[in-house]
């Protein structure tokens, strides 16, 4: 069995707990990690902005993946290689989230563009990323530049009906899955986390089979197909869970650090 020599992990619902905490148990499996040799990075549906919280108390030296993976950024956030949607696939996102009614965004390397303010999910993004958003009246000038769209609403159901639509109509000139039940993220085409995962593994001149990830949503398990072991979260659904090779427990009750620990134990036995 190849030892694990690099961890990847998702941050909201897995590194981070339900308010949005670092840990200290979780910042300690981290060390615990570069202790024993193994590398240690992220890549989340977040903005590069919105990691920056993790770098310095994680140590992190390597190269992180926002964007669902579809970038990838440094440690002072500069990108090293950028994807962008694209304008068609970015104008005909918007208009299919403009027809259910949820609230649109728009990410920039750089910037996280709305409209308006008053949407149910704004102050939680704010918190969410430590950023603030740039008002504008069209989002016309920001479609070529778009990283990441994102439908945002608290009617569940009506955004896994818009993702399903979505998908059907960008076929494969974007990727439109969910991060959170409440957020519908539209990427680049023919990226995600396992691209990310896989450009990871060829900078570091190691074997997938070398690579451990950990996730608790849909949008993690393209790292978890192309990845030598997997660990999905106690929070994460059944469907997610199958596709891993290990669970670990809720980020409310220190799955991250779990989920190391269960690295290590297979490392051990190597």
């Amino acid at each position: 069995m190849t030892k694990i020599a690099l961890v990847v992990s998702d941050v909201d619902g897995t590194l981070v707990t339900h308010d949005k905490r670092l840990t200290d148990k979780a910042k300690a499996a981290v060390k615990k990690l570069e202790d024993n040799g193994i590398g240690f990075t992220i890549t989340s549906s977040r903005p590069p902005v919105g990691m920056r919280f993790l770098i310095e108390p994680l140590g992190i030296t390597l190269p992180i993946g926002p964007f669902n993976g579809s970038s990838m950024v440094d440690g002072d956030l500069k990108p090293m290689v950028q994807h962008l949607i694209g304008e068609a696939a970015a104008r005909k996102s918007i208009e299919i989230l403009d027809k259910y009614g949820v609230d649109v965004w728009i990410f920039t390397n750089d910037d996280w563009v709305i409209k308006r303010d008053d949407g149910k999910y704004v102050p939680h993004e704010r918190d969410t990323i430590q950023h603030a958003p740039l008002m504008v009246e069209d989002f016309g000038p920001y479609y070529a530049k778009a990283c990441k769209i994102v439908g945002a609403s608290s009617d569940f159901p009506l955004l896994e009906r818009c993702e399903t639509e979505m998908q059907q109509v960008l076929g494969d000139s974007a990727v439109a899955v969910r991060s959170q039940n409440y957020y519908l993220d539209v990427t680049p085409p023919n990226q995600s986390k396992g691209t990310f995962v896989k450009a990871m593994a060829e900078r570091l001149g190691i074997s997938l089979e070398a690579i451990a990830t950990v996730g608790d949503m849909r949008n993690d398990l393209p790292m978890f197909a192309v990845s030598g072991m997997s660990v999905a979260m106690g929070n994460a659904s059944d469907a997610v869970k199958a596709q891993a090779t290990d669970v670990t427990t809720s980020n409310e009750d220190e799955g991250f650090a779990g989920a190391v620990e269960i690295i290590l134990k297979r490392n051990a036995v190597s």
